[in-house]
């Protein structure tokens, strides 16, 4: 597999420092934008709906085709409510509070989740998890998020296949711990693991692209990485990474 990696630039403090506020007031500004888009697009949604009620108790000539436009108004609005949710939640990802936790239970109870699908898709889940595995600061809610959508995306790699292996490994590594998530799916081309990790970058029909964005900015708020190695028709491999503070060593 061919190997991609990426990386948080290191700074000084100074220049970091300037960064993160002015990450901060541009991420508080897109969230105010985004709940202000909001608003009106739920009331359209609204109308749309109220509207299509009512040409349901009416005959006409063009009722077919009226009713088939505000259904896609339906659609649309639908869509952007999602891409919505996704924004907000890609700009909250900021000082999350950390507590002291198990990262082999946080991905096992993101594959639990996912059982009913990997069953019904002839999908394999072998667990191979360190049972001495240390502790790490952890924020569950978040890192679960993350795991989920890296999850998902492995799932769907492998539904449209034949029988599919996803193989997920925890182990200590010199820093601190290591999470590998190896599926046997169909892969990906050199340019689409160099663009995966950009905010709305995306080659799934209706994607918002921002759900390995988020993925990667959890995974970094939590002092970690993430890197990827691929090959088209082989299967895609993620590496997270995360320290263990001296404490808890």
């Amino acid at each position: 597999m061919r190997n991609e990696e990426h990386k948080v630039s290191i700074l000084d403090d100074g220049d970091e420092s300037q960064l993160l506020k002015q990450y901060h007031e541009l991420a508080e500004l897109a969230g105010e934008l985004a709940h202000e888009i909001k608003n009106p697009l739920s009331v359209i949604k609204m109308n749309a709906e109220l509207l299509s009620e009512e040409l349901s108790d009416t005959e006409w000539p063009g009722k077919r085709r009226a009713e088939a436009k505000i259904d896609m108004i339906g659609q649309q609005c639908q869509r952007l409510e999602n891409l919505l949710r996704d924004f907000l939640r890609f700009a909250r990802v900021r000082d999350l509070e950390m507590t002291p936790g198990n990262l082999n239970e946080q991905i096992d109870a993101v594959l639990r989740l996912y059982q009913a699908q990997a069953d019904r898709d002839h999908i394999e889940i072998l667990r191979y998890l360190d049972s001495n595995l240390p502790s790490v600061l952890l924020h569950s809610d978040s890192i679960q998020a993350s795991l989920m959508n890296l999850v998902k995306n492995a799932m769907e790699a492998m539904a449209d296949g034949e029988r599919g292996q996803f193989i997920i490994r925890t182990y200590t590594t010199p820093r601190g711990v290591a999470l590998e998530l190896i599926d046997n799916g169909r892969g990906m081309d050199d340019a689409t693991a160099l663009k995966m990790f950009e905010p709305f970058y995306t080659t799934k029909n209706g994607g918002s692209g921002l759900g390995l964005p988020t993925a990667r900015k959890i995974i970094q708020a939590h002092g970690g990485r993430i890197s990827v190695q691929s090959e088209v028709g082989h299967g895609t491999k993620f590496v997270l990474e995360f320290p263990t503070p001296a404490r808890l060593s």
